[in-house]
């Protein structure tokens, strides 16, 4: 009788494990990594390398000519008694605390008019952003010629209605808010367009309920525009505190921080401490304490947009 045999069965073939695709050799994130690299090495050799550098020659003496020597904290020591720096210091905060406050306003205002449906608003835009566009050496110039004391536009205008204009530039009371007004022209375009952008992110929906609640215009832009723009506003302000406590070209230009120290800032007397007195280790140590203020600043900020600020989930 025939038997039956089954056919021999072979063993499975061993196959090499198949885990996760490491994530080097992920397609992704190799293309995301070409594309960091070029800034990452920006930030390295122009923002992170200085900063190290400042760090190191703060500690020493260096009259950029001589070898540098040993100094410790002396430098920083040096600041409590220096009238100068703190005179700076306080020039560059009143700079900062009304020139930002201000270019929020005319930058919220001007984004306002322009979301509100007029014709060629790309070109109003463009316009509007010129300003911000062209570089301060030039604006300050145009400025300088505007606050001439006989002869400038300021002046002519004020004439008309009767008032004596100051000699704006050189006034102990007026040279500083006259940067102001010109740093808040060539700057508010920035925040213009910010606001526009964000302001045309808003969805209609809500303003369309605030109609149907009876809400008045005030009661609409406190209650949607504001909550709803509130990030674009915290970008802005951030960018803006830093952006002015780092003023200089304008002040280097329009009164070389003069009439006396009226309009030195902070960012002007390390460039005079560094590059007109050659001491380097306290241009440095100053520089590291403006970095100090700046981060305090912005750090305080972030704290309160937990509270400030609403983003759209």
């Amino acid at each position: 009788m025939a038997v039956d045999t089954l056919p021999a069965r072979t063993a499975p073939r061993a196959t090499a494990p198949t885990g996760p695709t490491p994530r080097w050799r992920n397609k992704e994130t190799l293309a995301a990594w070409l594309f960091i690299f070029p800034s990452l090495i920006g930030f390295l050799i122009f923002t992170a390398g200085p900063v190290v550098a400042a760090g190191v020659i703060s500690l020493l003496n260096w009259n950029l000519f001589s070898s540098p020597t040993w100094a410790g904290l002396k430098n920083f020591a040096r600041l409590g008694p220096d009238p100068t720096f703190w005179s700076a210091l306080g020039n560059t905060a009143y700079f900062t605390f009304v020139s930002v406050p201000l270019t929020l306003l005319v930058s919220l205002g001007l984004a306002l008019l322009l979301n509100q449906g007029l014709r060629r608003v790309a070109v109003f835009r463009s316009l509007l952003l010129l300003p911000y566009a062209t570089i301060t050496v030039a604006v300050a110039f145009v400025w300088i010629w505007l606050y001439i004391p006989h002869d400038g536009l300021m002046n002519s205008v004020l004439g008309l209605v009767g008032i004596n204009g100051p000699a704006w530039l050189i006034s102990d009371n007026w040279a500083m808010p006259a940067l102001i007004a010109m740093s808040v022209w060539k700057s508010f375009g920035f925040g213009m367009v910010v606001f526009l952008a964000g302001l045309q992110a808003i969805p209609q929906q809500l303003y369309e309920a605030a109609r149907v609640d009876g809400s008045s215009a005030w009661q609409t832009f406190r209650s949607v525009t504001l909550p709803m723009l509130s990030p674009a506003l915290f970008f802005v302000v951030v960018t803006s505190v830093i952006g002015s406590f780092q003023v200089f070209d304008q002040a280097l230009i329009m009164t070389n921080g003069g009439p006396g120290s009226r309009t030195t800032t902070l960012v002007m007397y390390i460039y005079r401490t560094g590059f007109e007195n050659y001491d380097q280790g306290y241009a440095a140590a100053q520089s590291l304490v403006l970095f100090a203020f700046i981060v305090v600043i912005t750090a305080a900020q972030f704290l309160l947009q937990r509270r400030l600020v609403h983003y759209d989930n």
